[in-house]
């Protein structure tokens, strides 16, 4: 009897030893942790274990975890666009290796509306000779809807009944005031008429100039001479290192996530092949002129109605300004916006490091709140932000002052129009000028220093200094 009572006891002191042991276990877990009770995160809850605090400093760590999840590798890529990036070219080109207008161009909607550049189409849309080739083989005809020279962008829609409805796969558009150089891109087009070729790099550059689609209707090359320039200028132009050779021209610049960022329009080339410096019409662009195209058949430019010239620091001497930033307005176009507001132009020529400028007009430092430091800091200002009918303030340095002058933008005139509102002062060329002993021949630098000066007020120092190899 005594036996068992010794066996209850220890069984009754061992249940009492458990109880106590979980017991404080429980006091410990809830002393050194005051959570939910601990359970394993998945893989798509980054960060949901952590408290509160914790989730806030990593909420851009785990936006950088779900943006790195939705880029594609590169044939992950290729087979999402594929289908939607096509051949344009005229009917007698098309399935030939070769032809002046064979460009690429992609599906923009579901209406079967095909983007793709101006030049790849001039002439040839106009006559309603215009065949789209999908990668598969499959060609229908289409008719021009709208085109813009002044960006270098056109909208053709496909034409027949019994188009399927799988072959109208649209590229959504991204956001290109958001790209930095150095982002990886992708171009996907026809070069040399070789259908579905892809090419990858980087976005070297950012902010480019170049001539508008009236320089060469029928090439999407930019001559290394750069002979002569004349005529609007496209600002906020992407530059990229991705391969891009004729034929590439109006098909998509491609990011990471297979969005639409820009559309390979130009080479800078002394041999007619990717020089590895390629150019391409950004997608805010796009999303502001395709809508027009497709709606009105054209878009209208704002517009100001300015001739002149960066600040140099040659100029800025001469002008007595401290630093080398803003535009000289040298003349001001007949009847434009910048004449009504009253802007100035140049009044003197005078002599500037072998060039003959013309002084004494308004230096366009501000453009509402913006700093102007060049040209296209107006141009790409005006192309992002504003239209036809807005008001814009701005601020000049004129006769050593500082004054604000409103001028309301007005629409582009046509290459025929600009012809009748050339700028109104009746001073000589600037190139013809003499220098100060009257010895032009010794006053002029070489043509290949004019080529080269002319090549960086197109399209900046970086590109010349490759092409003239400075």
């Amino acid at each position: 009897m005594g036996r068992r009572n010794d066996i209850n006891f220890l069984k009754a002191a061992g249940v009492l030893v458990s109880v106590i042991i979980v017991f404080a276990s429980l006091i410990i877990y809830g002393l050194n942790d005051n959570r939910t009770p601990h359970y394993s995160p998945s893989k798509t809850a980054v960060g949901q274990e952590q408290g509160q605090g914790e989730q806030d400093n990593s909420s851009d760590e785990s936006d950088m975890a779900v943006n790195s999840i939705s880029e594609l590798s590169l044939p992950e890529l290729f087979s999402k666009v594929e289908k939607s990036v096509v051949q344009v070219a005229n009917k007698e080109e098309a399935g030939i290796t070769i032809g002046e207008r064979l460009g690429s161009g992609f599906v923009y909607d579901k209406s079967g509306h095909i983007v793709t550049n101006y030049h790849v189409i001039a002439g040839g849309a106009t006559e309603g000779n215009v065949q789209i080739t999908f990668l598969d083989g499959s060609t229908y005809n289409a008719r021009l809807v709208g085109g813009d020279p002044f960006s270098d962008l056109a909208v053709l829609q496909l034409e027949g009944e019994n188009i399927p409805e799988e072959k109208l796969i649209p590229l959504p558009i991204g956001d290109s005031t958001t790209l930095r150089v150095g982002e990886q891109v992708v171009a996907i087009g026809n070069p040399f008429g070789l259908s579905g070729s892809m090419t990858e790099g980087i976005i070297s550059g950012l902010g480019r100039m170049l001539p508008s689609a009236e320089r060469a209707e029928e090439s999407d090359i930019i001559p290394s001479d750069l002979d002569s320039p004349t005529g609007f200028l496209i600002p906020d132009i992407i530059q990229t290192d991705a391969p891009i050779n004729p034929g590439n021209s109006g098909g998509p610049l491609l990011n990471t996530q297979g969005e639409v960022i820009g559309i390979n329009t130009a080479i800078f080339s002394t041999t007619g092949a990717s020089a590895g410096v390629g150019f391409a019409i950004p997608s805010n662009t796009i999303k502001k002129v395709i809508p027009s195209l497709i709606t009105k058949g054209t878009y209208q430019h704002p517009y100001l109605g300015i001739v002149g010239t960066d600040i140099t620091p040659e100029i800025a001497e001469a002008l007595g300004l401290a630093e080398a930033r803003g535009f000289l307005v040298t003349d001001v176009s007949n009847g434009s916006p910048a004449q009504k507001a009253g802007i100035r132009g140049g009044t003197s020529l005078t002599n500037i490091a072998g060039r003959g400028i013309a002084m004494g007009g308004d230096v366009i430092l501000r453009i509402d709140e913006n700093p102007v430091r060049k040209l296209d800091d107006v141009l790409t200002y005006l192309e992002r932000e504003k239209k036809v009918g807005d008001t814009v303030q701005l601020t000049v340095l004129r006769n050593g002052g500082m004054e604000s002058i409103d001028l309301t933008l007005g629409p582009r005139p046509t290459s025929l129009e600009s012809q009748s509102q050339r700028p109104m002062g009746s001073l000589p060329p600037q190139e013809n000028l003499p220098g100060p002993n009257q010895d032009q021949e010794q006053q002029q630098p070489p043509l290949a220093d004019q080529l080269y000066n002319q090549c960086i007020e197109i399209a900046g120092k970086d590109i010349c200094d490759f092409m003239f190899q400075r």
